[in-house]
């Protein structure tokens, strides 16, 4: 059956078999959801970064801002612009480097920024007030990960520095935690560390209006540490942190990845497919062809996807994955036909492929599977 054929038709879709389906009414249950775990007293950051996890920030973020969430993180400030264009008018904090450079876009658009050098702070601030504004940012404090943030023990002194800068409004403060996802006694010991500087902040006359430190996986776990701000990715796109922290069953996973079969042909015994001959056929075999490779984000090496679902059945990969096509075996698959539905992630009739399946056969997590399908395959939602 020529199955893409019978549904609407758009010219991105027929100029390239090969799209990302998001289910915005599952990232609206999914956001309702969280903010049913974290209560009218926490605000709802929904972090939309690397493009909303390569689900489309924009109509995630369109969704979650009705939904229950007050508050957009973002890496760049690239990323925050576009929200800008796109109309959106929420806070977004841009929680990582931002070059001196953008800072005038920063003041101009609304845009809170993260800050963890003193010497940034000054810049940031020379260059607001020659604008005649006051720039929102965020401290970041490195309460035991080592990646960015003010190191803990000078947390207390560098608040104290930037609380001189006239221009700079200390609108929040927060960390992150590195073990998260697997319940470790050191995510306590890191919200301690903070729980810690925020008392000698606060003992010091400093107040902020937001103070957060979790991530998904600590949103799940517990509401220790939701302070009154929590961060939430992962989770919102319905995708597990990890098996030791998972999302409620009632949580649906928003993205799924489809294309088409392109050609389907039968191939005697011993006949190489693909690229190096690394496969041969053992016997007389059906091979399809999907049009999907490594340019759209299925990985070519050293793991690939062990399988993709053709009329609701597992279908393997063989051969090495191309740039822009795929071999797979369908000999055991009745009916096979040029345009049938294929499936790379998601679920076709009572089975399916989920990114931490994917993550699995790959040897990496889901967050990287979901973000490494390229923009070049259309998001439809």
């Amino acid at each position: 059956m020529l199955y893409w054929l019978a549904m609407i038709r758009t010219d991105k879709w027929i100029l390239r078999p090969s799209r990302v389906e998001i289910d915005l009414d599952a990232l609206a249950v999914n956001v309702r959801e969280l903010k049913q775990i974290v209560g009218d007293d926490v605000t709802l950051m929904a972090v939309v970064k690397a493009n909303g996890y390569g689900h489309g920030a924009v109509a995630v973020s369109r969704v979650a801002l009705r939904n229950g969430a007050d508050y957009l993180g973002v890496s760049s400030m690239v990323e925050a612009l576009e929200l800008r264009d796109a109309g959106i008018a929420a806070p977004i904090l841009v929680l990582s480097y931002t070059p001196v450079a953008l800072v005038g876009d920063a003041v101009r658009q609304g845009i809170t920024l993260t800050l963890y050098d003193f010497a940034l702070a000054e810049a940031y601030n020379r260059l607001a007030a020659q604008m005649g504004r006051r720039l929102n940012v965020h401290i970041k404090v490195d309460t035991g990960m080592g990646r960015l943030g003010v190191v803990n023990g000078a947390a207390v002194a560098f608040v104290e520095a930037v609380a001189t800068l006239p221009h700079l409004e200390l609108e929040g403060i927060y960390t992150h935690f590195s073990v998260a996802d697997e319940r470790s006694a050191y995510t306590d010991e890191q919200a301690e560390n903070f729980r810690r500087i925020l008392y000698d902040l606060k003992t010091a006359g400093y107040a902020f209006h937001y103070y957060h430190a979790a991530n998904s996986a600590a949103t799940l776990a517990s509401s220790d540490n939701h302070f009154n701000m929590v961060r939430v990715g992962l989770a919102m796109y319905g995708l597990s942190p990890s098996k030791t922290v998972a999302v409620p069953p009632t949580f649906r996973p928003v993205m799924s990845w489809k294309t088409v079969i392109a050609q389907v042909k039968t191939l005697p015994a011993g006949h190489p497919v693909g690229y190096g001959n690394t496969y041969r056929t053992q016997s007389e075999e059906r091979i399809a062809i999907i049009p999907v490779g490594y340019a759209d984000g299925l990985r070519r090496a050293p793991q690939t996807w062990r399988h993709v679902l053709v009329h609701g059945q597992p279908a393997p990969l063989v051969g090495r994955v191309s740039m822009e096509k795929t071999a797979i075996s369908v000999s055991h698959i009745a009916d096979v036909a040029i345009g049938d539905e294929v499936v790379l992630l998601g679920k076709q009739g009572q089975a399916y492929i989920t990114a931490e399946q994917i993550g699995a056969w790959l040897g990496t997590i889901n967050y990287e599977v979901v973000t490494s399908i390229l923009p070049r395959v259309w998001r439809q939602s």
